[in-house]
Order: C-alpha cells, then structure tokens, then sequence
C-alpha cells in the first residue's frame, strides 16, 4: 500500500504543475489558478503524511507484525481525500484546455458548418428561402455519435455507486455446534466404544457382579480451506471500496465451503468429514403408511430420542421447509403457518435450520449442541502479497483467503440423517 500511495501522491502533483503553467497562459484564470496552487500545497502536505504513516506502518510491522487499525484508517481517510483532490484537478484540467482551444482547431458539428454556409447566411437575413448544404458522407446522428460537438459527447451514462453482488448464502450449521479453538494440527478425544452393564440386585454376603467399560481413541485432522485471485495494483490503489469488497467475497468463500464441509465432506484426502456421513440413518421401520414431513421428522426426533439423547435442532433444504409450510387439511387450511403473519421456523419445540447446503427431499435431525465441536486452527484470513510469481514485474498482487479447521463429532449415533420418500423394496 506504501509504494500504490507514493505513486498517486507523485502523479497528482505533476498534474497539478501542468495545470498551473497551462493557468499561467490563459487570461482570466485567476480564480483557477489560485485553486491549483492551494491543490498542489495540499498535495504536499498530504505526501509528507503518506510518508510519516508509511514509516509507523514500517515499524508497527517490525514491533508488532501487522499494522494497527489507526494507522490503516488514517490511510485509507489520507487516500479518500486524495482522490477528491485528483478529481478536482482533472476537472480544472479540462476547463484549462477547453480555453485554450481555438475555433480554428476545433472540429465542427454538422450543425454548425450548415450555419456557417452562405445558403444559411441569405435565409438568416431575408427570412424566407431555402437552405442547402452538401455532404461528401451521410453520417447518422443517433446517441453513439462521438467527436466534439457530437451528440455522444454530451450524453454521459449514469453510474451507479457500489458494486451489485450476487445473493449470498446465511451460514447457519457452524452456530448449531459447539465453538473451540486448537494450537494443534489435529484433534484426539476418547471415545466410550462399549459399556457392559452387569449392574443387579444382590443378596447379601454374596459376590457382585462384574461390569465391563472399553474406549477408543479418535483422531480427526485440522484441513485447510483456501483460495486466492489476483489484481492489479493500480485499480486496488484507485478504487479503495475494491479491495473491502474482494475481502469479502473471499471470506464469504471460504464460510461457503466451510458449510459444505462440516455437512457433507467424505473425509477422503483432504476433506472433513461431516456430520451427515457419520450420522445414523433414519430407521425405516418407525415409519407408517401415509406419513407426512411432519409426521416423519417426528418419528426422527423420536429415534434420537430413543438413543437416549434429545434433539436440539432440525436442518432441512428450502425447498422441504416450503412444502411443509404449505401443507393443509381436508379443508384447505394450513397446518403450519397464519399465512398473514407467518410462523416461527420451528417444529416439535425444536429450531428449523434451512440451508441449500443440505440435499432437497433429505434431513438431518441432532443432538447438535452436544454431539459435535468445531474448532478453528487458524480464523479465516485475507492476506495481500507482491511475492509472487511475477507480480512485482507487472505490477499485480496475489490477495489470498485462507482459515484452517477441524470438526470432531463425538456422539454420531445422536444425529439421524434420512429421506423424507420411503425407499423402494
């Protein structure tokens, strides 16, 4: 960010210098003059507070190994205030230049060679007549003619502020499950694999029965999710909202993949493996002829239930979560849902997650807020670097977005993942 402000601040006051001998030439520029040199004094101010945070960023750097939020803000405010001054150059510029162009140079519209002629002149003069004028090419005049006294060079399109973003997806699965944090590359957490309970009632002076108790140890990795793009130096420095906006989609990203993640990854390579392919699957033999959603997401609950668990939350598809809204009686009237104001998404006393994370026509029912931990390694990170490949020759950066996290799934038999449609025998 040192050398794209130093760039700016350079360029700016060489504009700044053309402009005041272009003012130095003209007749009444007094006013303009008098601005362009207050510019180039402010720009010289504002290059020797470039410089002063440049070298608290320096060894802030050093000190600390990141720069402080006051002193990113105080150079983001410095580069707003320097883009306004450059746009009020440019300005002053091309108000310069439109005075010193004489007629002579100029290209003429076809309007204005048509009042130049003499057929026009004798009109003018005796009020009645007829004008005429010859064009060696018929050119139309419609809204993309370009060239001075065009008509495309009066129409400017409108620019809307911002940029429009494609519609992002609510993380939702990640708040169900437990947070934790790890120094580690991997977690281990033991596990009870089995539990003979030979507890009975016993007489007395006589032996007791013997109970058996085994564990295992569970390992799961911490895996990194990434992803980078590259841009270029001079529009990262130009436009300020860019960069925010790139950040943002990179993190969004990264949650995006997160979510899949710790959904539905196999495990395989370099994958976590999620909640779905660990779960039990839905006992088919719960389920009676003519079942609804509603009635099938009870019976899930119910086999969690019978695990002796207690389900905390339901995570169903958009699509799903709609049809049981819409669902209705013998008379028409809905189930769920005052269709005037809505309803809580919520069923059986349980929260309703919805999220296109989760496959249309499947659920997963869970004890998720004692079943499963998330834990981050590494939070996700935005990280803008010169050093790579070719960059410093074409002037480019790589901007990277990367977070490391693990997910460890204690008590699998508490989840039930399953079909809404029964399978075929």
């Amino acid at each position: 960010m040192r050398i794209s402000q130093f760039e700016q601040s350079a360029l700016a006051i060489a504009v700044a210098s053309g402009l005041q001998r272009k003012a130095a030439q003209g007749g009444n520029d007094g006013g303009d003059t008098l601005e362009v040199k207050e510019l180039v004094k402010a720009l010289t101010e504002r290059d020797n507070e470039i410089k002063q945070f440049a070298e608290k960023a320096s060894e802030e750097i050093k000190t600390l190994g990141k720069v402080s939020e006051e002193t990113k803000t105080a150079l983001e405010k410095i580069s707003s205030e320097g883009i306004k001054m450059n746009d009020r150059l440019l300005e002053l510029e091309q108000k310069l230049a439109r005075r010193q162009t004489n007629d002579g140079d100029r290209i003429k519209s076809v309007g204005e060679t048509f009042t130049d002629t003499d057929d026009y002149k004798s009109l003018s003069s005796k009020g009645r007549g007829t004008a005429r004028m010859r064009l060696k090419a018929v050119t139309n005049i419609t809204s993309t003619t370009s060239g001075t006294g065009g008509v495309g060079a009066a129409i400017e399109p409108t620019r809307v502020p911002g940029i429009i973003s494609r519609p992002d997806r609510p993380m939702t699965i990640r708040d169900l499950l437990m947070p934790g944090r790890t120094s580690s590359d991997s977690i281990e957490f033991v596990q009870e694999s089995g539990f003979q309970n030979m507890a009975a009632p016993v007489a007395e002076g006589a032996d007791k029965p013997q109970s058996d108790l085994s564990f295992e140890l569970k390992t799961t990795p911490v895996r990194t999710i990434a992803h980078w793009m590259r841009a270029s130096k001079q529009v990262l420095a130009d436009i300020p909202l860019l960069q925010s906006y790139i950040d943002g989609r990179l993190r969004y990203g990264l949650q995006y993949v997160e979510e899949q993640q710790i959904l539905a990854g196999d495990g395989t390579a370099q994958n976590l493996l999620g909640l779905i392919p660990q779960a039990t699957d839905f006992d088919d033999d719960l389920r009676e002829a003519g079942d609804t959603k509603i009635k099938t997401l009870r019976r899930a609950i119910l086999q969690v239930r019978l695990a002796e668990y207690r389900a905390s939350g339901i995570v169903l598809n958009p699509i799903d979560w709609a049809d049981i809204e819409l669902e209705t009686d013998s008379n028409g009237r809905y189930i769920w849902v005052n269709v005037v104001e809505g309803g809580q998404p919520r069923m059986w006393r349980l929260p309703v997650v919805e999220t296109t994370a989760m496959p249309s026509g499947s659920f997963l029912v869970g004890a998720f807020d004692m079943a499963a931990q998330v834990f981050d390694r590494e939070d996700a990170a935005v990280e803008v670097s010169t050093e790579d490949g070719d960059n410093f020759r074409k002037n480019m950066v790589t901007i990277r977005g990367e977070e490391r996290v693990a997910l460890a799934v204690y008590r699998p038999e508490s989840f039930v993942f399953g079909a809404f449609e029964a399978p075929t025998p």
